[in-house]
């Protein structure tokens, strides 16, 4: 997010500070750790989703919930690529 951008005029101060923080680390990190990272994230994003499904669906079998990810996991790609 820009610092000039209004939106970011509507984030508190100290959030400010860690998204700078975050991006300064960012920026020494070489292109594999960044990689790395995305690739993490990804699997943190995927198992906190299936977590919320089990959450939600706590009566589906473990292969029930598998199809259901995957099913919604089909709704959320860009059908562009």
């Amino acid at each position: 997010m820009q610092e000039d951008s209004p939106l970011y005029d509507s984030i508190p101060r100290e959030s400010k500070k860690e998204h700078k923080i975050c991006l300064q680390t960012l920026r020494k990190m070489s292109s594999s750790e960044k990689f790395n990272k995305v690739m993490e994230l990804n699997e943190l994003t995927r198992s906190l989703f299936k977590q919320g499904l089990k959450k939600r669906f706590p009566n589906k079998s473990e292969q029930e919930l598998h199809v259901l990810f995957l099913k919604r996991l089909e709704k959320c790609h860009n059908s562009n690529y």
